[in-house]
């Protein structure tokens, strides 16, 4: 029985450009009719070609496949799928850190609102950082492009971080601060990240906690923290470092483009 292009198509339910490809890169050879040029395949053909459905659905290229059903000797097939299988284990260990990573800002937001202007004492969580803006300017230097571009890769799993001094809190006119990208110590070593300058490692401290808003453009101040320097003041406690924290989301409240902020100010 000699199948035409057309009924191979619908028997394996793929496109005939498909079955073109794989007769061009020798996978299948059809007979040609010298009349008409129709191509007829034969169910030995049809064999071959489910070979490569096959080995498609375990995410093999097409390119590779017409070389495994073709030329692959017995040992090169098990090294492909010796492959396979880490790639596999990185695809589900990466599915199981974004999984973690997503419960993790979930719960994040949702509690976000229990602390909005609240204090309490707390750690504050063990992280790797670097900063790349200072107030409203963006370090442009060759070896921070570098760094942003490396970070890219992390994105899923950092925080964008903010810093403010102890001088910008207490000052009367205080308006500094800076911003970067932190990640959690557990994503930092499993992600195996470079801790070396701009990178550092900031430890856990004391902290006083809270969670704060910003709204509209341009209202981000360290004066936003004014209450929790009032809270450390009226409990005896002597700030002992810079405030930093991350912006958890930004949400449309009351028209206006809101950013919800969990900042950590370290004390003694």
């Amino acid at each position: 029985m000699k199948y035409k292009i057309g009924d191979v198509a619908k028997i394996l339910g793929i496109s005939p450009d498909l079955l073109r490809y794989y007769e061009k890169k020798g996978v299948v050879r059809p007979l040609k009719d010298r009349n008409n040029d129709y191509r007829y395949y034969e169910a030995w053909d049809i064999n071959f070609l489910i070979d490569c459905l096959w080995y498609k659905n375990f995410g093999f290229g097409i390119e590779q496949i017409g070389q495994m059903v073709t030329v692959s000797t017995y040992d090169d097939i098990i090294t492909l799928f010796g492959e396979k299988e880490d790639e596999f284990r990185s695809t589900i260990r990466r599915a199981e850190l974004l999984l973690g990573r997503a419960e993790k800002h979930r719960q994040e937001i949702s509690e976000a609102r229990n602390y909005l202007g609240k204090c309490d004492i707390r750690t504050s969580p063990e992280i790797v950082r670097y900063i790349n803006r200072y107030n409203f300017v963006y370090d442009n230097s060759q070896k921070l492009q570098e760094l942003n571009l490396k970070w890219l890769d992390y994105i899923p799993f950092t925080h964008r971080c903010f810093e403010i001094d102890i001088d910008a809190l207490t000052a009367p006119e205080g308006e500094d601060y800076r911003w970067g990208f932190s990640l959690d110590m557990d994503y930092a070593r499993e992600l195996e990240v470079n801790i070396s300058p701009p990178v550092v490692h900031l430890p856990s401290e004391k902290s006083i906690h809270s969670v704060f808003t910003s709204s509209g453009k341009s209202n981000f101040s360290p004066k936003l923290l004014d209450y929790m320097v009032d809270y450390a003041r009226e409990n005896s406690l002597e700030i002992n470092g810079s405030a930093r924290g991350n912006l958890l989301c930004s949400v449309m409240e009351n028209d206006k483009l809101t950013g919800f902020f969990e900042v950590w100010l370290p004390v003694k």
